[in-house]
């Protein structure tokens, strides 16, 4: 099975203590965001977690522990934009710490396993289709020795996020704008020999050689852990997404990054209780667990085939 660490919150930017601690102990619970009284016990034991994809802000805090992923096969999905603390509202300087960070874990753990995301897409009178435009090229310029490809989005005007978008007068690219952002990001991912492709959305633009991510992909997946998986769609994605099945072990209303774009964070006042009720040596991302909880093991079992993998690996040894 794939480890998804997490889409919904940034675990190694701010629980990679607890994310360690967790894999360690061998296995982790999960509240059902529907259902929060369902708890799932989902193992990390090796025998049965095939990989691991992490998504963040800022790796920093990971980095100096990369060894004790050793034994699987995992890779980040790092998103690094031109927005300044008015978009997301804490996260450290892009000049100083996240741009070094990504250059310093893709020159630890290889280029192919870290994926730069350029997401969302946002235009208001700041940040200006030619903002994008040249901030996209300064980032190539960067990133271009330290990755393999870009992913990038467009901003999905969720309900949620009214309240925080509407004083800024952000809005999401028109179809014909964010045409012509693809156009332009392609010409300049090409200059530097980089792909590009799209997380969840229905436009075609394979005119300008941009294709459809998977972001839990499993050809990626299988390259990085040289092995064949065994792996389907995940159903419980948007229809425009690529994704293999995958389990999340992160929580809703639980990132201090401060995105004011979040769709994961729409609750201030139960983000700020979920951080006070962190505890890195507890099995549960916040909280703890209560009477009335009902806790169940999740049915997990490898999906890759060990035998090809064993194989694969004799082969090199002569």
């Amino acid at each position: 099975m794939i480890i998804s660490a997490s889409r919904r919150t940034d675990i190694p930017a701010h629980y990679s203590q607890w994310f360690f601690n967790r894999l360690k102990a061998g296995f982790v619970y999960v509240r059902n965001p529907m259902n929060p009284h369902r708890i799932s016990e989902v193992s990390l034991s090796p025998d049965v977690v095939d990989a691991i994809v992490f998504w963040t802000k800022n790796p920093s805090p990971m980095l100096s522990r990369l060894d004790e992923l050793s034994h699987i096969p995992y890779y980040f999905q790092f998103t690094l934009t031109p927005y300044g603390t008015d978009i997301e509202k804490y996260l450290p300087s892009k000049k100083e710490i996240l741009i070094p960070s990504f250059q310093r874990l893709s020159s630890m753990i290889g280029k192919e396993r870290v994926i730069w995301r350029y997401d969302p897409i946002l235009l208001n009178e700041k940040y200006s289709m030619a903002y994008h435009i040249k901030c996209f090229r300064i980032l190539c310029d960067k990133l271009a020795d330290y990755t393999e490809k870009c992913t990038i989005s467009f901003l999905d005007l969720y309900r949620n996020m009214q309240s925080r978008i509407a004083p800024l007068g952000i809005l999401s690219p028109s179809p014909d704008q964010a045409e012509e952002l693809a156009a332009s990001f392609s010409a300049i991912a090409k200059e530097h020999e980089m792909i590009i492709d799209t997380c969840a959305e229905a436009m075609d633009l394979s005119k300008y050689g941009i294709g459809h991510a998977s972001c839990i992909d499993r050809q990626r997946l299988e390259r990085i852990g040289n092995f064949k998986l065994t792996i389907s769609r995940d159903p419980n994605q948007r229809s425009a997404c690529g994704c293999v099945s995958s389990i999340d072990i992160g929580g809703y209303n639980s990132c201090p990054n401060g995105c004011i774009y979040c769709y994961a964070n729409f609750n201030n006042s139960l983000v700020h209780d979920h951080l006070q009720q962190h505890d890195p040596l507890s099995p549960l991302l916040f909280g703890k667990v209560t009477d009335g909880d009902i806790i169940s093991k999740r049915e997990m079992k490898s999906l890759c085939d060990r035998q090809t993998h064993f194989l694969s690996n004799a082969y090199y040894l002569f």
